[in-house]
């Protein structure tokens, strides 16, 4: 068991609870929150609740039992292809279902095990876990993804993600039909109040920006083309769903669950189609593009033959 007692700084008042003891210790705002709720965690002999505010100058205790990182396991993935390989990146086809890299809570199939099993040598630069990682897709997004083999490719990969120097296009159909057919949503985006594994687009959130532009106009929905300038977690779920446009089969953001059943949709309609960049071992300009997976295009032939 570890404890730890402190003084709540003065940078950290008016913080919830949750994100300031994740701050304040190092932890993931998820485990924060597993601390406070089981107990855990107390702020001038009283116990906290997830969404109590900080006070500076009070008085923290902390109690949590460790718990192991969690761990690559090489393991093949049926359906990720391996868009380009060479001895700085290599540039993978995501397929729905699974996820970046291993965290907690998450026990299915990640994009590091599948390349330790297929023999890749992936860039050491960041976390044990997540090592080669600079970006990332949603588990039940599919498309095209880079990873970083080499520790200069980490390096210059980081850098330009940060920078907004990186080409991301989606192509994502939402319900109903946006209003104007392009635009730009410009709206901050942060966790939801009520829910834990949901985001939302709220007035103390980080700056989030997404394009889009129509490129099909069905009866019930829109194709959309969609360009990221930022990248937000959830960011163009969050956005089209602020606009009462969530993607088609998109449940955890209000999309109809009768229209995704209809369209055999276990997913939200959306599809990472284009990825460029700056090669980092060339300096050269490199774009990579993926079609439809088989959900997606049969649940878009259906909505388009309507």
């Amino acid at each position: 068991m570890e404890r730890r007692s402190l003084p709540v700084p003065d940078g950290l008042a008016g913080e919830r609870a949750d994100a300031g003891l994740a701050r304040l210790l190092g932890f993931s705002r998820t485990f924060a929150a597993e601390i406070i709720e089981s107990g855990g965690a107390t702020q001038d002999g009283r116990a906290l609740a997830k969404s109590d505010r900080l006070a500076a100058g009070s008085w923290l205790e902390v109690e949590w039992s460790p718990r192991e990182g969690p761990v690559i396991v090489p393991e093949p993935v049926p359906g990720m292809r391996i868009v380009h390989d060479d001895d700085d990146i290599v540039v993978i086809d995501k397929p729905v279902g699974v996820a970046a890299h291993p965290a907690t809570g998450w026990d299915g199939p990640t994009v590091l095990g599948a390349l330790a099993a297929s023999g890749f040598r992936i860039a050491t630069s960041g976390a044990a876990e997540r090592a080669g990682i600079v970006h990332r897709l949603d588990a039940g997004t599919s498309g095209l993804m880079v990873v970083a083999k080499s520790e200069r490719a980490y390096s210059a990969l980081k850098a330009a993600f940060h920078d907004r120097e990186v080409t991301k296009v989606y192509h994502a159909v939402v319900q109903g039909h946006p209003d104007p057919f392009s635009g730009t949503i410009d709206a901050p985006i942060g966790r939801h109040p009520g829910a834990a594994w949901k985001f939302a687009v709220t007035s103390d959130g980080k700056p989030s920006v997404t394009h889009y532009e129509t490129l099909e106009a069905m009866r019930g929905a829109t194709l959309l083309e969609v360009h990221l300038e930022t990248g937000r977690t959830h960011q163009i779920r969050v956005h089209m769903a602020a606009q009462r446009h969530p993607c088609v089969g998109d449940l955890l953001y209000g999309a109809d669950p009768v229209l995704a059943a209809r369209l055999g949709l276990t997913r939200q309609w959306l599809h990472a189609v284009r990825l460029g960049f700056r090669h980092p071992g060339t300096g050269e300009p490199v774009e990579f593009e993926t079609r439809y997976p088989e959900d997606l295009q049969h649940a878009l032939g259906v909505l388009a033959a309507e």
